[in-house]
């Protein structure tokens, strides 16, 4: 191009010139800048609520017409209107796992990191590396990478609870794989006294309602020997919140995507996405995400019952990459 080509002649060179490039497999950067480098955190993720009481029968009736031996895990994934199975964020993947009284998930072990939220029933287990772990609602239970693991179900009555991995990260780093046990059980005996990979509920609210503001947050570390006060894993770390009767919690804005399970109460979270406000209205057992850099804010909107959240996020991921980030608010 010389000084003197019109804004034509150059607009054509430039089309050309980019037209001569794929046979080389390179593209222009400065066409695409912009969008590689934006202003502020793009995900493609977007804030969404899944009903319980909805979701509830039709995970039922996957355990009427879809038999164990149909389905290692028999599981509702929640997937994000905007995105694709395993993004529930664009970091983190959240399903809805049944087992049916009298059934065995078989053993198998895998590179992901799982941890179980339990909704409801009794008599479930989660056997991992031999230590058999009975579930109550509200439990914590985590499947630590590359660990033998098996889910079982004695009584009546289903087992319901949330599954929360980094599932996502795989599609990016393709390094994920499984191994399945030889045989269906892993052989494991009852766990005597607390175990480093389960966090009872019980525990947790007695801590939340120790604190007398109106808003309290939990916040689950490692327990594990050489780990203990880390994040539950290098990717995932998790919290659980109290909110006072027709109260709120402070605005967050922070780069970490999150996965929020109701363990009780109703309310409704406020988020600010692409500069548009939405209210995203929940129930006892809902689960709704909040993903990376949307400002949040909880409000309990009952006038006499403490609301309960238990939350996940990638916060571990991002400080381990040095690149957290949280806004400050007046």
């Amino acid at each position: 191009m010389t000084p003197t080509s019109t804004s034509t002649e150059r607009s054509q060179q430039q089309s050309k010139l980019i037209d001569s490039l794929p046979p080389h497999n390179v593209e222009p950067l400065w066409t695409v800048m912009s969008a590689m480098v934006p202003p502020v955190p793009q995900p493609k993720a977007i804030p969404n609520v899944w009903n319980y009481k909805e979701l509830r029968p039709l995970l039922l009736e996957s355990g009427r017409v879809v038999n164990e031996h149909e389905a290692e895990r028999r599981v509702l994934m929640l997937i994000n209107p905007a995105l694709t199975a395993p993004q529930t964020t664009d970091t983190l993947y959240a399903g809805l796992q049944l087992i049916n009284p009298g059934e065995t998930a078989p053993a198998h072990r895998h590179q992901a990191f799982a941890l179980r939220f339990i909704i409801e029933g009794s008599g479930g287990f989660t056997a991992v590396e031999g230590k058999k772990l009975y579930m109550e609602r509200g439990d914590v239970i985590l499947t630590p990478r590359w660990e033998w693991h098996d889910h079982g179900k004695e009584g009546e009555g289903p087992m319901i609870w949330l599954d929360g991995l980094d599932l996502p990260m795989f599609q990016s780093i393709p390094v994920n794989f499984a191994e399945g046990y030889a045989e269906k059980r892993y052989p494991s005996t009852p766990e005597v006294g607390d175990s480093p990979i389960k966090y009872p509920w019980a525990e947790v609210q007695k801590t939340l309602d120790s604190s007398s503001s109106s808003h309290a947050i939990y916040n689950y570390v490692s327990k594990v020997k050489g780990k203990q006060g880390k994040h539950l894993s290098t990717i995932i770390g998790a919290q659980a919140e109290r909110i006072s009767p027709s109260s709120s919690s402070p605005l967050r804005q922070e780069s970490s995507s999150f996965i929020v399970h109701v363990y009780s109460g109703k309310g409704y979270t406020v988020v600010n996405h692409n500069e548009q406000e939405q209210k995203l209205i929940w129930n006892q057992h809902d689960t709704f995400c909040i993903p990376s850099w949307v400002k949040f804010q909880h409000f309990n909107h009952s006038d006499d019952e403490q609301a309960y959240l238990f939350s996940y996020s990638d916060t571990p991921l991002l400080e381990n990459l040095a690149l957290h980030r949280v806004a400050k608010f007046d």
